[in-house]
């Protein structure tokens, strides 16, 4: 993307929020610690080139103060702001660790959201991003399976995912997505053949997501050749995919 999702996010204590250093100092790091804990990489510092930063003000409104919080991009361009909850002047003034503990959790779901939405729009303005294309994904292959099973699941596999909408690589260069699939057999009931077809979807920060399979055959009905029962088991799990790829770039 043309402007990423920040590394990390920057939040200095707040010279404009109507509090004394300490307290500044409090909140900055109330407010870092509830938005780690929404799995945001909040740390409390100055911003450094390259940075995305969150600021903090404060207003006072009759008896109360209402603080703000917005969102910088690392040009320093405001993004967007969450406001926080009213709170009296006088326990604001005081400012109490609990008081400003209770303020930094109260908005940090606002905050998240907040974050959520401007990566969204990023997303959908750049021509680049999975939002507005097709994932490229490459098939590594298939282990486990008896007979031919492992060539002709990978090979239908490929076949099966550009007809859902995916463009198929054959290498793993540049592609967005790898999918790899394992076959386990095993006894079934009845006297059938159990098998466990896996298909695990994956990106350049690990597993995404995994389609499985499960079916019961006569016994040794796939020792050897797979043909149909490989077509049939890749087109149905094509759509799997594709359902894993878009829940991964947030495209539903």
């Amino acid at each position: 993307m043309a402007q990423p999702p920040p590394a990390r996010l920057t939040i200095a204590p707040p010279s404009l929020a109507m509090l004394p250093t300490l307290s500044a100092d409090t909140l900055a790091g109330a407010l870092a610690d509830a938005l780690v804990a929404k799995e945001v990489p909040a740390v409390v510092e100055k911003a450094r080139r390259g940075d995305w930063s969150l600021t903090i003000s404060a207003d006072l409104r009759g008896n109360q103060v209402v603080p703000t919080y917005e969102v910088l991009n690392p040009q320093g361009k405001g993004m967007g702001t969450a406001q926080g909850q009213p709170i009296p002047a006088s326990d604001w003034a005081e400012g109490s660790p609990d008081v400003l503990r209770t303020a930094a959790n109260a908005v940090a779901p606002d905050i998240t959201a907040l974050l959520t939405r401007i990566d969204a729009a990023m997303r959908r303005s750049d021509p680049n991003s999975l939002i507005n294309r097709p994932a490229r994904i490459v098939v590594l292959g298939v282990s486990g399976a008896p007979g031919d099973g492992n060539t002709e699941l990978a090979r239908e596999m490929r076949l099966q995912l550009p007809p859902v909408g995916e463009v198929v690589q054959d290498t793993p260069t540049n592609a967005d997505f790898s999918v790899e699939g394992k076959v386990a057999t095993a006894p079934g009931a009845n006297g059938t053949e159990r098998i466990e077809v896996q298909w695990i979807v994956s990106d350049a920060h690990g597993e995404r997501g995994r389609i499985v399979q499960l079916n019961e055959v006569p016994p040794h009905a796939l020792d050897v050749h797979w043909s149909d029962v490989a077509l049939v088991v890749a087109k149905e799990a094509a759509g799997g995919v594709k359902s894993v790829v878009q829940n991964a770039v947030g495209a539903k």
